[in-house]
């Protein structure tokens, strides 16, 4: 490489150089910064990278108003300047901070830096972002190519539509997002959070918008870069084998690329025995056909006749994950800053883009969907066949509770209050067997401890819902489900009442129905009786 020394930064030692060189296997000279201490020479920073020059002839120096200027041919071509704001060349520096920032300085103040105006690395200390007050607009562009600085064909850049988000696009294209600020992290960057070298930060405010980042160790040698094949990798130099290691890059699976899964659907890559794209709770796929031949990019549309405008819809957590695109979302929130993250809350009116499904993420998603959609994820994501036949089984115990009510009432008016028996009788453990066993003599008996161990002592996680006659609780006997119906001492009804139901049941053959007295009542009842599994309601 053919290059010569214009300037040296030595402040904490030896970091940076200005000067000029030429890439491998290229004739053509720069001017650029590169690292001093780093053996394999790699430039951070290219001035005239649509402008080279073409032989060994340049000349860069400070000229009226007192801009930096690049020369060629005796000073009469420029081909690169800074075009400051400065209107005299009195007392004008060039300065080469140890940061790698090339500042045009006069009179102690800063009319022009290179941090300004990157191109395809990102240094400690600098700003990737937009000042509101100037209009400078900081972003990265790869080379041409590993032998050509000219500007590529990718531009890493905060897009500051909707929520601000960073972007690496393709031309015109969305390629690869690293999305929004989390407090912590760029949403689409979950390696950020455990970093042990780095200290990142957001700043959004009325005069700036912009990511950061610096390092915890100032030995440490690292820079980030957008290279031509559109990757964006992050290097530390290892002084000990004296080469680049590369510690983290992205894209670099299929869920990474922009809306890999097309709109208001999910990319996982998580879970290795399922397709990496799935539709959103609520969402089918929009072209079916081609979503079995796993061409995506048609993505998913809400289930046709849906309704979620007041009639019973809600939200469906979809957790851990990259959050949607947020050029179209709502933000409700306070200004973020490096110190404290901000808080707030963000929304989505429209189509849901580039989610996908991190292992480390901390960040949820909430959907609105129907009444269906809802009820279906409101039990661990969804209702099994064990619980949809519990909820047809109990739902028919609560019709035949309110049917047995409906007689003993009409019964007991007809017997008259004087042949009613006494409170005692009824309450008996031993009548209430015999009286019981008479019904059926198929019917077993089984005492309270047993049905108590069924239930798991009545756990209120067992509860299914409300009878006639008290709460109504998922058992297992002997190997089956049963629905347990408990009399409530709040339920305004006796033991009387309770046996009349049982007894009913018992005639009529309705299997799988299973009751018992609770609070007063299971003082004196020991016993209660089920009927045996029927196999026609399995």
């Amino acid at each position: 490489m053919m290059f010569s020394t214009f300037l040296r930064r030595k402040l904490s030692g030896n970091t940076f150089v200005l000067g000029f060189f030429s890439p491998a296997n290229s004739r053509y000279r720069y001017v650029g910064i590169w690292h001093y201490q780093v053996s394999i020479q790699t430039v951070v920073w290219v001035a005239n990278r649509e402008n080279p020059i073409n032989e060994t002839s340049g000349t860069l120096s400070i000229s009226s108003p007192g801009n930096l200027v690049l020369y060629h041919k005796n000073y009469t071509i420029p081909l690169w300047s800074t075009n400051s704001t400065l209107t005299h060349s009195n007392n004008s520096t060039a300065r080469l901070l140890d940061t790698g920032n090339l500042v045009l300085v006069q009179n102690d103040i800063t009319y022009w830096q290179s941090f300004d105006y990157p191109t395809n690395t990102m240094l400690p200390f600098m700003k990737i972002g937009l000042n509101l007050t100037t209009g400078v607009d900081r972003f990265l562009t790869p080379w041409k190519s590993p032998n050509d600085p000219g500007i590529g064909n990718f531009t890493y850049k905060l897009d500051s539509t909707g929520f601000p988000q960073l972007f690496l696009h393709k031309g015109l294209a969305k390629f690869w997002r690293a999305g929004s600020w989390t407090g912590q992290r760029w949403v689409g960057i979950p390696e950020m959070r455990r970093s042990p070298i780095f200290n990142y930060s957001f700043v959004y405010n009325d005069e700036e918008i912009f990511a950061s980042g610096d390092i915890k160790d100032a030995s440490i040698i690292t820079r980030m870069i957008a290279n031509e094949t559109g990757e964006m990798q992050r290097f530390l130099w290892n002084h000990q084998d004296r080469r680049w290691v590369t510690i983290w890059s992205a894209p670099k699976e299929d869920c990474d690329f922009y809306g890999h899964c097309g709109p208001n659907s999910n990319c996982d890559q998580t879970q290795v025995d399922k397709l990496e794209c799935s539709c959103l709770p609520g969402f089918e796929p929009k072209s079916p056909e081609t979503w079995s031949l796993r061409d995506w990019s048609a993505g998913c549309a809400r289930r046709a006749n849906a309704s979620i405008c007041k009639h019973g819809e809600g939200f469906v957590k979809v957790a851990a994950v990259k959050i949607p695109d947020t050029a179209v979302a709502n933000a409700d929130m306070g200004a973020f800053s490096e110190s404290n993250g901000g808080t707030g809350c963000l929304t989505w009116h429209g189509d849901l883009l580039d989610i996908n499904t991190y292992r480390d993420a901390d960040q949820d998603l909430f959907i609105r969907v129907d009444a269906l959609v809802l009820a279906s994820y409101r039990k661990n994501g969804g209702v099994s066949k064990k619980q949809l036949v519990a909820i047809f089984v109990i739902s028919i115990a609560v019709i035949l509770s309110m049917v047995a009510f409906a007689f003993c009432l009409v019964r007991r008016v007809r017997r008259g209050r004087q042949r009613g028996p006494s409170r005692s009788s009824t309450t008996n453990p031993t009548h209430l067997e015999d009286s019981l066993n008479g019904t059926s003599a198929a019917l077993p008996v089984f005492n309270l401890g047993t049905i108590a161990v069924a239930t798991n002592n009545f756990s209120p996680d067992n509860r299914l819902g409300q009878g006639g006659f008290g709460p109504v609780y998922k058992g297992t006997l002997n190997g089956k489900e049963r629905a347990v119906e408990r009399l409530s001492k709040s339920s305004g009804q006796g033991i009387e009442e309770f046996k009349n139901e049982v007894t009913l049941i018992a005639k009529l053959q309705h299997r799988n129905l299973l009751g018992t007295g609770s609070t007063e009542a299971a003082k004196v009842m020991r016993q209660v009786v089920v009927k045996a599994p029927d196999p026609s309601i399995q």
